[in-house]
């Protein structure tokens, strides 16, 4: 007989949506004009200490929750702000970077392919990162020097990804004390079964994910 162990964890997409909002507002601030270009290393440390921690965490617990797409996104968007972060306080405040740009618009398409993955099941997840992959966008077009009005753009861009973050972040939680979806999440497929179905849909497939089967 086989017997596969599951341990039960908590949800980690309340901490990434959390963290994903807290810093995309942070840096419109900036982007925005909000805060003077000479105090942007201050907030660029804000975020490498604040935000990128918290959604790697959340990112390494989405794939110990089997939930690959999840854990991708998190993580993937975690390093980015980590990496942008870091290069942007060896730069010039206020000034573009080509460098940056080539690996923000490099980054927009393996967004879009993570948002395309998830329209099917988590629609609302799949419109937080279709936003994300849209900043990105234009903040490299920013960075390529094509002029201030993308990084206005940006930052307001940045601002509706908080905002949307927020009540993605809020509705997960509610969700999980409720153990039932009270704020609409708009959840299909796998991911409608997953909070509406029995124990033995949960692990029909169990057989055939990634750490049970021989091969990845």
């Amino acid at each position: 007989m086989t017997r596969i162990v599951l341990r039960p964890i908590a949800s980690p997409l309340p901490l990434g949506f959390f963290a994903l909002g807290m810093g995309s507002t942070v840096l419109s601030s900036l982007q925005l004009g909000w805060v003077p270009a000479a105090q942007s290393s201050i907030l660029l440390l804000l975020v490498l200490i604040f935000v990128v921690p918290l959604q790697l965490v959340g990112g390494v617990f989405a794939f110990l929750a089997r939930d690959a797409g999840a854990g991708t996104a998190l993580l993937l968007l975690g390093a980015a702000w980590a990496g942008t972060s870091v290069t942007s306080l060896d730069s010039p405040p206020g000034k573009p970077v080509v460098a940056q740009a080539v690996f923000l618009l490099a980054l927009v398409p393996f967004v879009l392919a993570l948002a395309g993955a998830a329209v099917q099941s988590k629609p609302l997840f799949a419109v937080l990162l279709t936003l994300t992959a849209v900043r990105f966008a234009l903040t490299g077009l920013y960075e390529a020097d094509l002029g201030n009005v993308f990084q206005t753009a940006a930052g307001w861009t940045g601002l509706g990804i908080g905002v949307f973050a927020l009540y993605g972040g809020l509705a997960l939680l509610v969700e999980d004390g409720k153990q039932r979806t009270v704020l609409p999440l708009f959840r299909r497929g796998k991911a409608r079964e997953s909070i509406e179905g029995d124990l033995r849909e949960q692990l029909t497939e169990a057989q055939q994910e990634a750490g049970v089967r021989h091969q990845l």
